[in-house]
């Protein structure tokens, strides 16, 4: 006696499900963002057939199911191994800038803003700000010489400092100094060169009314994640308005700054200075110093710092403490 065999009935394949929006959007934009990177490209397409993001047309689907197969061990070393180089390469991008933004004779077009509000000015201790504007840009005169000119131009409000004086808002006077550097393949550089102040001050207490020239120096150590170092100026008058007191200025700035891991650093680099003519105390020594960190806005390169000195030696009517907000655009 024979058995008659069941009959069998075709399974049909079930239709790709569809995702709400927002998990569709979801993932749209993870498929987005993974596709920016070289090494996910594969994968990308493998998670869009298995969420089916769009039907699977019949010739696709070997292809597909090949690309789903495990990695070796090998290839998966290897992408990670890329990955790794990838992020240690940025990491090491970032601290060079770093270092190079702190170099104030770098082979770097920079556009520096620096902000310094002053506490404590005067007879009545109002508060004064000056922002400097002070653009580098380095031009190479052969290739073991460069010019780095470096210019101050600053915009400063002064607040009525004693009875029958009155405040003023403008321009100051500005100072360009030219360092002449020579190539240099240690961990030590330097530059000399000349510093001119012209009296382009809006008002006659933003600026001193003399034509003042004189030397200037510059010298730095960059070891590891440290870079210190000094600026050092010295500023006669030769010309100008002959009612005004006479110009003979000692400025001299050290700085000191360790870099840490992303782009953050602490930082210490006081103005001092010496007014050789004044009647009383000459010197201004601050103390103090702040935290900073070079990052990007989109595509540009920048450094933001903020500091705080207390100026532990100074004249009769100076500023009791100065606040320091600095951003730097930066051109590598």
């Amino acid at each position: 006696m024979s058995v008659a065999k069941p009959a069998t009935t075709p399974l049909e394949k079930p239709a790709p499900v569809a995702l709400p929006w927002s998990v569709s959007a979801a993932a749209d934009a993870v498929m987005a963002e993974a596709t920016a990177l070289p090494v996910a490209s594969a994968a990308v397409c493998t998670v869009s057939a298995c969420l089916s993001l769009s039907q699977i047309a019949p010739a696709q689907a070997p292809a597909l199911v090949a690309s789903t197969e495990p990695e070796t061990a090998t290839s998966l070393a290897d992408r990670t191994t890329a990955i790794a180089q990838a992020a240690d390469s940025a990491a090491s991008d970032q601290a060079a800038l770093a270092r190079a933004s702190q170099n104030p004779i770098a082979s770097l077009i920079s556009v520096p803003f620096q902000n310094n509000t002053n506490f404590g000015v005067g007879e009545f201790n109002r508060t004064s700000n000056i922002l400097n504007v002070q653009p580098v840009i380095p031009v190479p005169l052969s290739d073991n010489l460069t010019l780095v000119n470096r210019t101050i131009i600053p915009i400063a409000y002064q607040p009525e400092l004693a009875a029958g004086l009155d405040s003023a808002f403008g321009l100051g006077d500005i100072n360009y100094t030219g360092f002449f550097v020579p190539q240099s393949a240690g961990n030590f550089t330097w530059g000399v060169g000349p510093s001119l102040l012209l009296p382009t001050a809006t008002d006659t207490i933003l600026g001193t009314g003399k034509w003042s020239i004189g030397p200037a120096a510059v010298a730095l150590v960059t070891q590891g994640p440290i870079v210190t170092g000094a600026l050092v100026s010295q500023l006669w008058s030769f010309a100008g308005d002959s009612d005004r007191q006479d110009v003979s200025l000692l400025t001299v700035q050290p700085f000191f700054n360790y870099n840490f891991a992303g782009g953050w650093y602490a930082s210490t680099s006081p103005i001092i200075t010496a007014n050789w003519q004044a009647d009383g105390e000459q010197w201004t020594v601050p103390i103090g110093g702040g935290v900073g960190r070079v990052f990007k806005i989109g595509s540009q390169p920048v450094n933001a710092s903020l500091q705080a000195y207390w100026n532990a030696i100074r004249p009769e009517g100076a500023a009791d403490w100065t606040l320091r907000a600095q951003f730097t655009l930066l051109f590598p």
